[in-house]
């Protein structure tokens, strides 16, 4: 519970650092309403739409209501997908307000001891160090291969836990050993002859847990006939911290990745996160107030490219040979690959690509499906909600298989089949995994 004084400090806050322009565009015309998950998963709440969120950010700058708990807790509660954004006739850039909104709220209230704890040791001790981030990945390897995974399923350990957390242990990948992530390559030639010279953004969690795709993304480009360098000194996105009110990690993870990247001289940088790539692409907004840096970011977002937008304009899809067994495929759209970076048909033309496969456009694709980064595991009951709906619009097309852009919609997809009780006819797949397949 916020106190009255802090309640003072966040209500100045949100006067001197809210763009007001930007909350003035919003003519609550109502077009962002149908596209919002949690507005139509809380039965139709206003206060739960963008549109109602932008009016409760007002209300605060302009004195009319304090920035109490039922203010948070609709702020905690938006996924942060975008989908709004493309459908706002006035081009509201209601993400932006929602960071902004959200980093003035934790920055200025009491947390307990423990979630200060827990939140110094995921932003400032974990994610921005590769090292502690193998370390981690590595005592999971560790729990998977040792027998502890089969002694705590058999045991009924994993009966303690919260339903969705203990799903989610089911579905985690097999991770790769220590060896096997330090053993990373910083430079790899093209196949043939040479189209692009491309920087590769590995991430964090990607260049550990998801290792395998990351390695699927780099033969790809090989193939494309791309030369890739992998700067070692790159770092976290910090796409996680600039979404959970920690601004100013964010910065500097972002400056630590422009200087990682900046003097390359390559024609893309390359994501293969949808998550990462959409924070990756708004360093220039992140930055906009920093003299020193706002030019350097903008020549550094100007180069962002997701994978699949490179493998189609490279013709890959036209000059490899793709082929696979029989199978339904459908694919779930990264809400930020799609609603940030602008990247939807390129995906899809891909898949279509493939030979001896069925392509079946899934209903509301676009529409997210509550993994959110850590959503799934802090809003729980409405992550489950909008995963069953999800679900079902999955189960309607028939797939075998599943194929996501970013990392944490293929675990929430795999969880949903988890849940649903196919994971014996139905799989969940990252595309340059299916691609690598489809190229064997």
């Amino acid at each position: 519970m916020t106190t009255v004084k802090e309640q003072q400090i966040i209500q100045a806050q949100f006067q001197e650092r809210m763009n007001q322009d930007e909350l003035l565009n919003c003519m609550r015309c109502g077009f962002c309403l149908p596209s919002c998950p949690t507005y139509i998963e809380s039965g139709f709440k206003e206060t739960h739409s963008p549109r109602g969120r932008i009016a409760l950010m007002k209300a605060v700058v302009d004195g009319l209501i304090e920035p109490d708990e039922d203010v948070e807790r609709s702020l905690e509660l938006c996924l942060g997908c975008r989908a709004c954004e493309p459908v706002c006739p006035s081009g509201v850039k209601y993400g932006h307000l929602l960071e902004e909104a959200r980093d003035i709220i934790q920055q200025n209230k009491r947390h307990s001891l423990p979630v200060k704890l827990v939140r110094n040791a995921v932003f400032k001790g974990l994610f921005p160090h590769q090292e502690r981030m193998r370390m981690a990945t590595g005592l999971l390897g560790f729990y998977q291969r040792s027998g502890l995974q089969t002694v705590t399923r058999k045991t009924g350990f994993m009966k303690l836990l919260p339903e969705n957390l203990a799903t989610m242990e089911k579905v985690l990948p097999t991770v790769p050993s220590m060896k096997e992530m330090k053993n990373r390559p910083e430079y790899l030639p093209p196949h043939g002859t040479q189209t692009k010279r491309v920087a590769f953004f590995k991430g964090c969690l990607m260049d550990t847990m998801f290792l395998e795709s990351n390695n699927s993304t780099m033969k790809l480009l090989q193939l494309a006939g791309c030369e890739i360098v992998i700067p070692k000194n790159q770092t976290c996105c910090g796409a996680l911290h600039g979404h959970s009110g920690e601004k100013d990690s964010a910065k500097d993870l972002a400056k630590r990745n422009i200087q990682a990247f900046e003097e390359l001289n390559v024609d893309y940088i390359i994501t293969n996160a949808g998550g990462c790539g959409a924070f990756l692409v708004d360093y220039d907004h992140l930055l906009e107030k920093d003299a020193d840096w706002n030019e350097r970011a903008k020549a550094f977002t100007e180069k962002i490219k997701d994978i699949s937008e490179v493998l189609y304009e490279l013709d890959f899809h036209k000059k490899q040979k793709l082929e696979l067994p029989y199978q339904v495929v459908t694919y779930q759209d990264s809400c930020h690959l799609r609603n940030v970076m602008k990247t939807a048909s390129a995906p899809r033309v891909l898949l279509e690509s493939i030979k001896g496969m069925e392509y079946r456009e899934m209903k509301d694709a676009d529409r997210c499906c509550g993994s959110a980064g850590i959503y799934n595991i802090v809003e729980s009951e409405m992550s489950m909600q909008i995963l069953d709906s999800k679900m079902e619009q999955t189960k309607a097309t028939h797939a075998t298989t599943i194929v996501t852009a970013n990392p944490g919609c293929l675990l929430q997809m795999k969880l949903g089949i988890e849940r649903e009780g196919l994971s014996d006819k139905v799989r969940a797949i990252h595309i340059v995994d299916l691609l690598i397949e489809a190229s064997a």
